[in-house]
């Protein structure tokens, strides 16, 4: 056929919901994820601690397994509200290095290449665009963080039956709320980075650096002004102080340490406080908020230079 003889025919195929058309993004992101065989090791590694764990649960109520390895039941870590927490620090703490990996190239590979444009000008507005991208973190972080806990405590309520299922239901809801929490907070953190450094390796090191660099200073704050409220840049902090709100040990967790200190010619005892548990939740639905910014500041189709 010759081409002047072609002319344009709209597609008549099955189109895709409007809804799922953002989950295309993450559909093709996962295969360059993968194709990463250091990633697919670190992703598989976050699996071992909840084995672990279920193999804890699981020997709670096997009193053969316990004999044959000469274990007393009270030698065995209690399954409880603490235990849970452990749980929940410890997967979101691998949380994070799972999203360093993966985080910082998402949307700076599209900027470096100039390929906003083409995404946006299909049926994608930036929002979708941005909730596409974001997808591709949360999903791989719910892996290893909830949904690995839920299993946990629903095998546990399995062992135990529902009268303690019952009495613990309230532990799920921390389990999903304080992970979910977390791996939302560091997934804008990581592509609102990603959307202003156009360099992976940088992108990465500025993410570590939110991270520990904030700590240090809130620690020398506390150190030289005798207080806990440097806690309040500590990313670690507050999600910990999040963490603890939810399992019910924020009383714990707030009574930080007595400190001796010279007034009036004498030797006093101090008593120092964490900060209370609202300032955790508001500082970090503020660093939420500021990355929302940042994002939609960045992510658009073409970017204006004044010279």
């Amino acid at each position: 056929m010759s081409v002047y003889e072609h002319r344009y025919r709209r597609y008549e195929g099955e189109l895709t919901p409007l809804w799922s058309r953002l989950f295309i993004i993450p559909q093709h992101a996962y295969r360059s994820v993968f194709q990463s065989k250091l990633f697919v090791a670190a992703f598989a590694l976050g699996f071992i601690y909840p084995l672990v764990a279920a193999i804890l649960i699981y020997l709670h109520h096997n009193t053969n397994a316990l004999a044959l390895m000469r274990l007393d039941i009270r030698e065995l870590v209690p399954i409880n509200a603490s235990f849970f927490e452990t749980f929940v620090s410890v997967q979101g703490m691998y949380a994070f290095f799972l999203n360093l990996l993966m985080g910082p190239p998402l949307i700076s590979r599209d900027l470096t290449n100039n390929a906003l444009p083409l995404y946006l000008c299909r049926p994608f507005s930036r929002a979708e665009y941005v909730l596409g991208k974001m997808s591709v973190l949360l999903i791989l972080l719910s892996a290893v963080t909830w949904i690995p806990g839920l299993i946990l405590f629903f095998f546990k309520a399995f062992l135990e039956g529902g009268t303690w299922l019952a009495a613990n239901l309230w532990i799920a809801g921390a389990i999903l709320i304080g992970s979910a929490v977390w791996i939302l907070v560091i997934a804008l953190l990581s592509l609102a980075i990603s959307a202003w450094v156009k360099w992976r390796v940088v992108a990465s090191a500025a993410l570590l650096a939110l991270f520990f660099i904030p700590s240090a200073f809130g620690a020398i704050i506390n150190a030289l002004f005798l207080t806990r409220w440097g806690s309040l840049i500590m990313l670690p902090k507050l999600i910990g102080a999040v963490w603890s709100g939810l399992f019910g040990s924020f009383a714990i967790f707030r009574r930080a340490r007595d400190v001796e200190i010279r007034r009036n010619g004498q030797w006093q005892m101090v008593e120092l406080m964490e900060p209370p548990l609202w300032t955790s939740w508001a500082v970090l639905a503020l660093i939420s908020v500021v990355c929302v910014f940042l994002l939609f500041r960045k992510v658009r189709a073409y970017e204006v230079v004044r010279g």
